[in-house]
């Protein structure tokens, strides 16, 4: 009769571990986390443009920029979400930016003089090193 004595037991092995598996995300469920699709409302980049002018007022020129970007994306031919995003980029001291945006308003600008009010804009704004 050979009966182990629980002192004499080898203590049981480690479980191995599992094989590596690399899982999938589910899908987003918060429809608040997708990325936005943006389609034309004038409406929507009016509300944008004057939650702008509330930032641009305030010296939050950011912000401004932000709310102008957006009115923007909802409406690309905005000529005047694009006049007020090169000032806020002028007063951020991002130069290239502000380079950038006023050509495009100059691609659809239609008012001669405010296609020469642009250029003066773009000419007076300094050739130095652009804010990254």
């Amino acid at each position: 009769m050979a009966l182990a004595l629980p002192a004499q037991q080898k203590p049981p092995a480690p479980p191995a571990a599992p094989p590596a598996v690399q899982e999938q995300e589910p899908p987003e469920e918060d429809p608040d986390l997708k990325p936005k699709e943006y389609s034309f409302n004038p409406l929507e980049a009016a509300r944008n443009i004057t939650a702008g002018n509330f930032y641009f007022k305030k010296a939050n020129y950011r912000a401004a920029s932000r709310r102008y970007l957006e009115a923007t994306k909802w409406d690309p031919n905005s000529t005047e979400a694009l006049l007020k995003l090169g000032e806020s980029y002028e007063k951020l001291r991002d130069t290239a930016s502000a380079r950038e945006t006023y050509e495009k308003l100059l691609a659809i600008a239609a008012d001669p003089k405010e296609v020469e009010a642009v250029k003066k804009r773009i000419a007076n704004l300094p050739q130095g090193r652009a804010k990254k």
